[in-house]
């Protein structure tokens, strides 16, 4: 098994991570802002996640496209689709069996928060509702890989929740 994340994962993947997350970038073009994910998430593909699934082996990403579809297309107002037109070369294909997203209301994600918000964490709960609207409509429009978990309760509880949708696609 292989764990990752977005942006991330490789060293191209990385440097944009400090570009697109680092509160010292400031404003961006919303076009940008997804271009740069896309980029990362190309990088992402070709060398890490594409070799590892030929290899036969899992991919546990923390984010993926789906983020991107919640953040710039819902959020930010791209649109879904036109974020999945940004994203199509990028993942030559390649989309998760399984895409997780823990549905947790938005004073309680800021309240378990540990680390110091990111430049798009630190928009605030408005925009993150908006971001939470983002990924019920993925769960509604994709709902043969996207499912929504409950947040609520203690994080063992959480935890079973999450097993019990993986579990059901081994």
């Amino acid at each position: 098994m292989v764990r990752t994340r977005e942006p991330g994962g490789t060293s191209v993947g990385e440097a944009v991570r400090q570009i697109v997350l680092g509160t010292e970038t400031g404003e961006m073009a919303l076009v940008t802002e997804a271009l740069l994910f896309a980029a990362s998430r190309a990088e992402h593909v070709r060398r890490l996640i594409l070799p590892s699934l030929e290899a036969g082996t899992w991919v546990i990403s923390d984010r993926f496209i789906d983020s991107s579809l919640a953040y710039q297309g819902a959020a930010r107002g791209l649109g879904i689709d036109a974020v999945l037109a940004i994203n199509a070369a990028a993942v030559e294909g390649c989309l998760p069996a399984l895409s997780l997203v823990i549905d947790t209301a938005t004073a309680v994600t800021t309240e378990r928060r540990c680390a110091t918000p990111d430049r798009i964490e630190a928009e605030g709960e408005g925009f993150q509702e908006k971001v939470a609207g983002g990924y019920r409509e993925l769960a509604e429009r994709f709902p043969e890989r996207v499912r929504l978990i409950p947040g609520d309760g203690a994080p063992d509880q959480v935890h079973a929740r999450v097993m019990r949708e993986v579990a059901a696609i081994l």
